[in-house]
């Protein structure tokens, strides 16, 4: 059988003939990327401000990156966590070293589903209570547990039967936590940045509550950072910093950014949850597998050698200022490099058309008024202000109409 694809057309028949449908795909083939692009068999080149849903956040192809899961690779692809591994105990102490002090134990596991399904199972082990309480807005994957947990647009009902126990608050309101937070639940568990609900933020107070709450009724607080975290918001980490008050949480769990596109998430806990936790209470076939492993320890490495975490604090201020003055932008949601822009009237579904058509990728969110940038966090000013430019010159033209 001929499986030589030679074109876009090609390779999209195939595709649909034998995969099944998942997202509306984008009308370009991606075959190889540097830094911040991508690019196609033809040598047609996209600015990526999206990076494949937040995970490219060492670039693309980052020399280091590469070069560690090439050395892995040709040294041992795997082997479980059965047996004991240098590169996993590598990857796990750097990973803990950059990570709030009292966030002392990690778990890999293989996506971020995954570990806000071992969070919840977690806080279930530590209090011995089943609920968990979750904000309106929030998105936590697609498996049965997380998906549950999830209470942004119709992604809940595509899990039905849903797993019981699950409680909705109102994302930014204690009181709507309080009036929910009874002996019956294990944790309050949240996106401290709700990224897909449209870069949806609250005030660094409600983290304060949160956490005095949660320590007063005996429930333990995870943060969802599978976005957020890994420097995405120009710290390692949401949890511990200003934004959040300070707060640091029970468990943060974390993913897409976490392998610069291999696949790996974590759990990183407090030793008093970890003391919970006994053999085989949790589990997994390819967590902590040495090619994830030398990639974690890669990524994090490149973030911090290139200084990508003031890097992300700079092109957001850039962008900040540069989009103020682009016409029908109302604001810009977000932190560090997970921004919305927010328009005036609801035209991000055509503003991300207009620059995919110049050949920068952007996403949306389920609010139709903002234009969601997840780029990668060596992301130039440059590269930024074509992005700028493009975007003023489509709003432009929709002025002149």
């Amino acid at each position: 059988m001929n499986t030589t694809t030679t074109t876009f057309e090609d390779v999209a028949a195939r595709e649909e003939e034998f995969q099944l449908a998942t997202y509306r795909k984008f009308a370009f083939a991606p075959e190889r990327g540097r830094g911040a692009w991508v690019e196609t068999a033809g040598g047609e080149r996209y600015l990526d401000l999206y990076g494949g849903h937040a995970v490219c956040a060492t670039g693309h192809c980052h020399p280091r990156v590469v070069a560690a899961i090439r050395e892995q690779a040709g040294r041992l692809l795997f082997y479980s966590n059965l047996v004991y591994s240098g590169v996993r105990a590598r990857a796990a102490e750097m990973l803990v070293g950059r990570a709030p002090a009292s966030l002392t134990k990690a778990f890999f596991c293989n996506s971020g589903t995954e570990a806000n399904e071992n969070a919840m199972r977690m806080a279930r082990l530590k209090t011995g209570r089943e609920h968990v309480v979750t904000f309106d807005g929030g998105f936590h994957g697609r498996t049965a547990d997380s998906i549950s947990a999830t209470f942004l647009g119709r992604y809940r009902e595509l899990g039905r039967p849903n797993v019981p126990g699950h409680l909705r608050a109102e994302f930014g309101s204690i009181e709507s936590v309080a009036a929910l937070a009874d002996e019956r639940v294990a944790a309050v568990m949240l996106e401290p940045i709700q990224s897909m609900a449209g870069v949806r933020a609250a005030a660094p107070e409600f983290f304060l509550s949160l956490r005095r709450l949660c320590d007063e009724r005996g429930m333990l607080l995870v943060y969802d950072e599978v976005q957020t975290g890994v420097g995405r918001t120009g710290e390692w980490f949401f949890a511990g910093g200003a934004a959040g008050a300070g707060v640091v949480p029970d468990i943060v769990t974390l993913a897409k950014s976490l392998g610069s596109g291999v696949p790996v998430g974590a759990c990183l806990t407090t030793g008093e949850v970890a003391s919970s936790i006994k053999e085989n209470d949790l589990g997994t076939t390819f967590g902590g597998g040495m090619l994830a492993m030398a990639a974690v320890a890669a990524t994090l490495e490149a973030i911090e050698e290139d200084g990508m975490l003031g890097n992300a604090r700079a092109i957001e201020k850039y962008l900040r200022a540069e989009l103020a003055k682009v016409p029908g932008v109302a604001g810009v949601r977000g932190l560090g490099l997970l921004l919305g822009v927010e328009f005036a009237e609801p035209v991000a579904a055509r503003a991300q058309k207009s620059l995919l058509e110049r050949r920068i990728i952007t996403g949306t969110s389920s609010d139709p008024r903002v234009l969601r940038l997840l780029p990668p966090l060596c992301v130039t000013v440059e590269e930024a202000g074509l992005f700028v430019g493009a975007l003023k010159e489509v709003a432009e033209g929709w002025r002149r109409r």
